[in-house]
């Protein structure tokens, strides 16, 4: 079997580059192995994330489906006296900013969407699992072997494969990258369930819209979200050091009902009974970074190539707006797919780190710095911060917002080091990260078996 385009995976990342690509002329073939809908956590989209919807023309469906509309964040302090409120926006042609929303989606029946309406639009599928790529002497790309439904395996030669394979980074896994690198945030740990009963904002003003996001500090690197995703479920989850729960030694759903009781004088009050609509779910908050992500024959998008702390809910916009951006790219690879000598993509590489670095910055400074961060965003740099917020990390960047947080944590020379020298791969250098670490195939077991502890 021979395609132009073959993407693994069928989730946001995968869905979307399919639906950009169609609109380009190309008709790409979608591998996924699971069966929608699926189980997903990331129920909140940011500003950007919505007007990719928009472009896509699904804002419609969005409408029909009744997902609470999001209006901004807003964070509390941990005695809950002081609050801080980040709105979603937008900018025009004019770069000019304006007030938007966004939605909170239950994942799985947006993915299906997604999915569904990439189907609905004109790209094939493939029901199976990608085994391995196909790759040339030269490190080249040129297909996947899937593994069928049927249990039988079948190659299919490509011009292009996509790795939209999100977490499990399927091109990085078969080495077909650069290496991959083990970050050091899995030294917290996420615990988060679902409720009915919850007690929303009701109020006129943007900051008290039923459906915002709320995030509620306890202390450093301990805090909670509440996110709304239907019209009686909230998502709600605790982000703590592993150490704090192991000095516990509580059940996952023992503790996670106390800290809902008395991480922050908030949350309690917004779930004076927290009845659970699933079972407690647990995952590492970790991350990593995949070095040479594209290639003559390969692309990686979104968490195929890089996934931050995900406190913001990132992913999925990253995931869409690489999609649009390499969309043209494709159609142009495609035109001259034979005689391209080196790397054809180095362009997007670089500039897909370089915009993901701002996220990471402001990320990093949120957490190291929170007081200062937040009189960043409400004194001093508020417009220019709310575009991070909202996913606009690849225009008008670095603004001064930007490059202050990076002289607040020291990183200013280390990054303009990297970019003065062309490197298509920027500096891991997040607060958290240990740049001594090998790469993550290289990592003892040992090593390993911390993060996947919380997986079992």
């Amino acid at each position: 079997m021979k395609r132009d385009v073959v993407i693994v995976g069928g989730g946001p990342a995968g869905a979307a580059t399919a639906m950009f690509l169609l609109r380009q002329g190309i008709t790409p073939l979608i591998v996924e192995a699971e069966t929608f809908p699926r189980y997903h956590i990331g129920e909140s989209l940011t500003g950007e994330g919505g007007q990719v919807i928009r472009r896509l023309g699904l804002e419609p469906k969005m409408t029909e489906r009744a997902w609470p509309v999001k209006y901004g964040v807003k964070v509390y302090g941990p005695t809950a006296r002081t609050s801080w409120f980040v709105p979603v926006t937008a900018r025009d042609e004019n770069w000019r900013l304006q007030d938007s929303f966004t939605w909170s989606v239950r994942r799985s029946e947006f993915d299906a969407m997604m999915f569904s309406e990439a189907r609905r639009r004109g790209a094939e599928f493939l029901p199976g699992k990608a085994i391995r790529p196909l790759v040339h002497d030269d490190g080249s790309v040129h297909g996947v072997r899937v593994q069928a439904g049927g249990g039988g395996t079948l190659d299919i030669e490509s011009e292009l494969l996509l790795d939209c394979s999100g977490q499990a980074t399927f091109l990085a896994n078969h080495r077909a990258t650069g290496p991959k690198y083990l970050g050091a945030y899995d030294r917290q740990v996420a615990f988060f369930s679902q409720v009915t009963g919850a007690i929303r904002d009701s109020g006129e003003a943007r900051d008290e819209k039923p459906g915002n996001t709320v995030i509620l500090y306890q202390q450093k690197f301990h805090w909670a979200w509440f996110i709304p995703i239907d019209g009686e479920v909230t998502s709600v989850g605790i982000v703590c050091p592993s150490a704090y729960f192991l000095d516990r030694k509580e059940s996952k759903q023992d503790f996670l009902l106390r800290e809902i009781r008395e991480l922050n004088p908030e949350l309690a009050r917004r779930i004076p009974e927290a009845h659970l609509v699933e079972d407690v779910h647990v995952i590492p908050n970790y991350s990593y970074q995949v070095r040479g992500f594209s290639g003559k024959g390969f692309l990686c998008i979104g968490d195929a190539h890089r996934f931050i702390d995900p406190i913001f809910s990132f992913g999925v916009t990253v995931a869409m707006r690489e999609a649009e951006f390499i969309a043209p790219l494709v159609r142009a690879y495609l035109g001259n797919a034979r005689t391209d000598n080196g790397n054809p993509f180095a362009g997007y590489q670089l500039s897909s780190e370089r915009g993901i670095d701002v996220l990471e910055d402001m990320i990093d400074l949120f957490w190291e710095q929170p007081f200062t961060f937040a009189a960043c965003v409400h004194r001093r740099y508020t417009d220019l911060l709310t575009d991070v917020f909202a996913g606009r990390l690849y225009e008008h960047q670095p603004s001064a917002g930007t490059l202050a947080f990076r002289k607040l944590l020291n990183r200013t020379e280390e990054r303009e080091r990297s970019y003065a020298d062309g490197d298509t791969y920027s500096i891991p250098i997040g607060s958290r990260y240990h740049p001594e670490r090998a790469p993550l195939w290289q990592v003892r077991g040992a090593d390993v078996a911390t993060t996947e502890h919380w997986l079992a």
